[in-house]
């Protein structure tokens, strides 16, 4: 039985994203001259040429005419299709490490592992919801929902919504809903109200935040399936099909191969890690940084709530190029290599125009985000 089950897994998969790197290349080499790119609800959408005489010099629109002219919104299908291609292979090649070594306590050691390739397959689907990969909707949401409904089990639909709204108003109260008060709160107004059990987590989040990202993926999971439930994502049957086959296959291996105690373990430890790498991913990147009064223009607004950190080509690989967030907020379709060279065209442009440009080590980084949570919890701590 777990030979059978672990052929669709080994063996599929793969060709799925074989499949799909052919047409990548199919859909993006026919691009071959730059298109200039405004950004709207976080993804990039091409704009209109006008003549020089009758275009609005804002800020952005000469910070973008120099990307476009350094060529990096241009496509990058040589990077992707490795790059799938390589996440593909470790996806498959961990289940088949699974497979092959059973009953043992060493999956503890796979599920640690299993878990850094879900979050970089949940990365890739990042990537595909800006149109970074493919510049065709289609393409793109077909191989977001085979990377997240399929691949990690997160609805892409409704991810891609919450993102596109946080990328349209990033860290604002009321139109960021990743600055909701939910489990933690990001300001001490979201403080008024709490009661019981969440008033301690709140007063003491910064202690916890790293155990409570632990939670992270049930809580993708559990607003995954709300969106499907209430039919707030467009594909309503193909996502609940396609969660439904990832949750079945991966609780059917798990209780197939493993004994019971060992399941459990394996499923604790496969998710709790997954969820402190997203977690880890995320959190530097807007935590701490201001909130918009809504007076500031599309530049300012995404390039003083946004936060880079320095670090070398495994930062970026680990980060999914997320730590040039400024840089992405500014120009979400832009392929993720091209990202580290736009980074001195906008920090130099900043300088220009006198915009604070905010760059960070990782740990400090964190440092900042904690000491932010620490601070909006301070009214319960009285």
């Amino acid at each position: 039985m777990a030979v059978v089950l672990a052929l669709p897994v080994v063996r599929v998969v793969p060709l799925l994203w074989a499949a799909l790197s052919a047409r990548l290349i199919e859909d993006m080499t026919v691009l071959a001259e730059p298109t200039p790119y405004e950004v709207g609800a976080g993804v990039a959408r091409p704009h209109r040429r006008r003549s020089s005489r009758t275009r609005t010099l804002t800020d952005f629109a000469v910070l973008s005419d120099r990307i476009t002219a350094a060529g990096l919104l241009k496509p990058r299908p040589g990077y992707y299709a490795l790059r799938l291609s390589a996440v593909a292979l470790a996806l498959a090649g961990g289940w088949a490490a699974f497979f092959v070594i059973g009953a043992s306590w060493w999956q503890l050691a796979v599920a640690a592992i299993l878990a850094v390739v879900f979050g970089q397959v949940a990365l890739v689907a990042h990537d595909l919801a800006h149109r970074q990969v493919f510049r065709t909707r289609r393409a793109s949401e077909a191989a977001g929902l085979i990377a997240g409904n399929l691949g990690v089990g997160m609805s892409y639909g409704w991810w891609m919504d919450k993102h596109t709204r946080h990328h349209a108003n990033p860290n604002h109260a009321d139109l960021d809903p990743d600055v909701a008060p939910e489990l933690l709160i990001w300001s001490p107004a979201q403080a008024a109200g709490r009661r019981g059990l969440l008033r301690i987590v709140n007063a003491y989040q910064a202690y916890l935040f790293f155990p409570l990202l632990t939670l992270l993926g049930l809580g993708l999971r559990r607003g995954s399936v709300q969106a499907v439930v209430r039919g707030t994502v467009r594909r309503r049957g193909l996502e609940a099909a396609l969660l439904a086959t990832h949750a079945g296959v991966y609780l059917g291996a798990l209780l197939l191969v493993l004994t019971p105690l060992q399941a459990l373990a394996f499923f604790a430890v496969h998710q709790g890690l997954f969820g402190v790498y997203l977690g880890c991913t995320f959190a530097p990147n807007h935590k701490g940084m201001p909130s918009p009064d809504g007076s500031l223009d599309f530049l300012r607004k995404q390039v003083l709530t946004s936060r880079n950190v320095r670090g070398s080509r495994f930062v970026d690989a680990a980060l999914g190029g997320l730590n040039y967030q400024i840089e992405h907020h500014l120009f979400p379709s832009m392929p993720t290599p091209n990202l580290r060279r736009a980074r001195p065209i906008v920090r130099r442009f900043c300088a220009e125009i006198g915009v604070p440009y905010t760059e960070t080590s990782l740990l400090a980084s964190y440092g900042e985000a904690l000491r932010h949570l620490h601070a909006a919890g301070a009214p319960l701590r009285r």
